[in-house]
C-alpha cells in the first residue's frame, strides 16, 4: 500500500475538526498560539509567502511548531467549511500525527 500524504493529511484534519480540536482562520489560529492552546499551526500549500512568514513568526514567538501541509486552501475549506490558509491544532496527539505525516512524506 502506497503512502499518500495528501489523503493522510485530509483524513487527520477531518478527524481533528470533528473532534473540535482545530481553530480555523489566521487571526484565530495566531490567538490560540498566543494563549498557549495551539499545539501546532498548519499552513496551506498555497498560502501566500506573507501569511506563511507571519505564521512562522507567531509560531517562533510562542514556541509552536508550524507545518506546511500538502492541502490547498480550497481543500481545507471542503473539510472545515471555511476558506483559510492557517489552522491551529489544539491537541498534542493530532499535532504529532501531522508531524509524522510531514516527516514521512519528506522521506519519500
Amino acid at each position: 500500500m502506497n503512502f499518500d500524504p495528501s489523503r493522510k493529511t485530509a483524513d487527520l484534519l477531518s478527524i481533528c475538526i470533528k473532534a473540535g480540536k482545530a481553530v480555523k482562520g489566521f487571526d484565530s489560529a495566531c490567538e490560540a498560539a498566543e494563549k498557549g492552546t495551539a499545539s501546532c499551526l498548519l499552513t496551506a500549500s498555497d498560502a501566500s509567502d506573507k501569511t506563511v512568514k507571519e505564521a512562522v513568526f507567531t509560531g517562533n514567538k510562542y514556541s509552536v511548531p508550524v507545518y506546511r501541509i500538502i492541502l490547498t486552501k480550497d481543500e481545507i475549506a471542503r473539510l472545515c467549511g471555511k476558506s483559510t490558509a492557517v489552522v491551529a491544532v489544539t491537541d498534542k496527539g493530532f499535532a504529532e500525527g501531522f508531524r509524522k505525516i510531514i516527516s514521512q512524506s519528506e522521506m519519500t
